[in-house]
């Protein structure tokens, strides 16, 4: 085998090699990182969903260092009890699931909203609809006062 086919044949070998790789990167899939996705309401009509924790392959990649460094701060930090702040995500997820069932009733939020959830290093990115009238602020801070919540973010809108 002469050195132009012998390269020719390697140069072969690595786009094959890559091809999986290529096809993955542009789907996207939900929760990579297993970030709970919750779904709490749908009162109000015509409300967009918000895309969640999907990533492509490669955005999964570019975020990987990111999440690792910023799960773990907390723990070096000497604030977390857990050594990833990703850890808490789902025993968040199950705590807000309980407070969201005991604050219906004062709040009217399944009535007055459509809202995502999304749970990520303790954090609540809170995303959807909103009716004019209801009390965002006092919600938001409802949901910060979850056991281990570190930050609430309101991405919402209102709706009339």
């Amino acid at each position: 085998m002469t050195r132009n086919a012998a390269y020719g044949t390697l140069a072969l070998a690595a786009v094959l090699a890559a091809a999986p790789y290529g096809t993955h990167s542009e789907e996207r899939r939900e929760n990579r990182g297993n970030d709970p996705f919750l779904h709490v309401s749908s009162a109000i009509a015509d409300c967009a969903a918000p895309r969640g924790p999907v990533e492509t392959h490669q955005e999964w990649l570019d975020e990987a260092h990111y999440r690792i460094e910023r799960g773990n701060s907390c723990w070096i930090a000497g604030r977390c009890r857990l050594a990833n702040s990703y850890d808490y995500d789902k025993e968040i997820a199950e705590s807000v699931t309980r407070r969201l069932n005991s604050l219906n009733a004062s709040l009217q939020w399944r009535e007055k909203t459509s809202l995502w959830l999304t749970l990520q290093r303790r954090f609540i990115y809170l995303d959807g609809c909103v009716s004019g009238d209801f009390d965002t602020a006092r919600f938001v801070k409802e949901l910060g006062e979850t056991a281990d919540v570190e930050k609430v973010i309101d991405r919402t809108t209102r709706r009339p």
